[in-house]
């Protein structure tokens, strides 16, 4: 946890991400991010949509709303089972989820997946698992709380209705399917992705942005043929790994965890782990969702979700690969991943953020040598800016900000000296390995494309 600790002070500090209502002493695990924070997670977004969108022959966009007709949650099942199994404390009347209660007890090793709740309500006891809060094992019996948001339409007490904010991005993709299908003219298989906003009133454990009540997810919903489902689910287990690798995961930070307990209409799940500092967690899902989404929207909404096949005349509701990954979470694990202390020469050290050029928040940093070379800086500052994101600095010697910048991850630091007045040449240094060249700024642009391409 040592590095947790520093990792989330590192976030506050250099404007990755703030407590939520920071002035007013916070709201509990609601998170705000910052002018660094906000470029990691949109380059974050923007790479994971060029790999499953932009990249990806048969794969549609869309933003659907927040707020959906009710019998959506109907049909999906979650105003009748969405719940989490939660105790309260007797005696500092805090409130716990039972299976969170349980894992940390057994430090993994039970699986309370695939207990019912008396089973876990039985090994609560007879292993006296006591409160995080207070120490005490004095518990209630488990109760199944809701974890959607509800609020209600309408101008006058008489008029309102009751609707939630979505506790999940999905059902804005199975809903559009009939008109993403007709508007592109798509082709059995194909997919639809969106990035999104889902909110759940769940007890959070407390470990920083990893499980909060409003976060953003990225899902791919996969449509296909019933008979081609596994190779599709095989194919989507492969592309998840694939992506983390390429935008800079390490492999043995990495692993497959097939699901011990799964839905009654799934045919295979799977998640993804990462070996946070806080052990090994959920990264992201690929799930094997059969028929069912679009067969039970079909029955409550009385709209026929089939699907007529143009080569064979077949008419079917297909079958849904979804891959699953909150963009917030997997921000985390890409600062975890990226944190790093350097013990250099001489004994210094240094607190550098590897992360990869692509998804650095920002690219570049121009410094100029002193301040009366500011002028010239600025001109260097406004080519690039035109390219990618930069960033500017010229307070306090050029190895602080050397340092300041490896805080912050940018991959490269121009600096404007007075040889740059001369001959039109600047030094660039390398984050990771320090080294320095020289070189024309004519050549700029083309030379930070090239480092910043994965």
């Amino acid at each position: 946890m040592g590095n947790f600790d520093k990792i989330v002070n590192l976030c506050k500090s250099r404007g990755f991400i703030f407590p939520g209502s920071d002035i007013y002493d916070g709201l509990a695990n609601t998170w705000d991010y910052g002018p660094v924070g906000v470029e990691l997670k949109n380059n974050i977004k923007r790479a994971w949509w060029k790999k499953f969108v932009q990249e990806a022959p048969a794969s549609y966009g869309v933003d659907a709303d927040i707020f959906m007709n009710s019998k959506v949650w109907e049909a999906s099942g979650h105003t009748a089972s969405f719940s989490d199994p939660k105790m309260d404390c007797k005696s500092c009347k805090t409130r716990h989820r039972a299976d969170n209660l349980i894992e940390a007890y057994s430090k993994g090793k039970v699986n309370p997946d695939v207990m019912t709740n008396e089973e876990m309500e039985q090994y609560i006891a007879e292993h006296k698992v006591a409160c995080p809060k207070c120490g005490k094992s004095d518990w209630t019996n488990i109760r199944n709380f809701n974890l959607m948001f509800s609020t209600s339409r309408g101008v006058t007490d008489e008029g309102q209705n009751l609707i939630y904010l979505r506790p999940e991005t999905a059902q804005g993709e199975f809903v559009n399917f009939l008109n993403v299908q007709r508007s592109m003219r798509a082709k059995v298989p194909f997919g639809i992705a969106q990035i999104g906003k889902a909110f759940r009133n769940e007890v959070t454990p407390g470990n920083f942005t990893f499980r909060t009540i409003e976060f953003e997810q990225m899902e791919h919903q996969w449509f296909c043929k019933a008979e081609e489902s596994m190779d599709f689910y095989h194919e989507y287990k492969k592309k998840a790994l694939d992506f983390l690798l390429s935008i800079g995961f390490s492999a043995e930070n990495l692993r497959y965890h097939d699901h011990d307990k799964l839905a009654h209409y799934a045919k295979a799940a799977c998640d993804i782990q990462y070996q946070y500092p806080i052990g090994w967690e959920e990264l992201n899902g690929i799930h094997h969702r059969g028929d069912w989404d679009l067969s039970r929207h079909q029955e409550f909404s009385g709209k026929s979700m089939l699907y007529l096949d143009p080569f064979t005349n077949e008419k079917y509701i297909p079958n849904v690969i979804e891959y699953s990954i909150g963009a917030d979470r997997l921000t985390l694990a890409v600062l975890c991943e990226a944190y790093d202390e350097e013990t250099l020469e001489g004994g210094d050290t240094r607190v550098v953020m590897h992360f990869h050029p692509a998804i650095a928040p920002y690219k570049v940093a121009i410094l100029p040598l002193q301040k009366n070379l500011s002028e010239k800086a600025n001109e260097v500052y406004s080519t690039l800016a035109k390219h990618f994101m930069v960033t500017y600095d010229e307070a306090g010697s050029i190895g602080k900000r050397y340092r300041r910048q490896d805080e912050i991850g940018t991959p490269m630091c121009v600096t404007i000296d007075f040889d740059t007045l001369e001959n039109n040449t600047v030094t660039i240094r390398d984050r990771d390995t320090m080294e320095q060249i020289r070189l024309s700024i004519d050549e700029l642009v083309d030379y930070v494309s090239k480092k910043i391409d994965y």
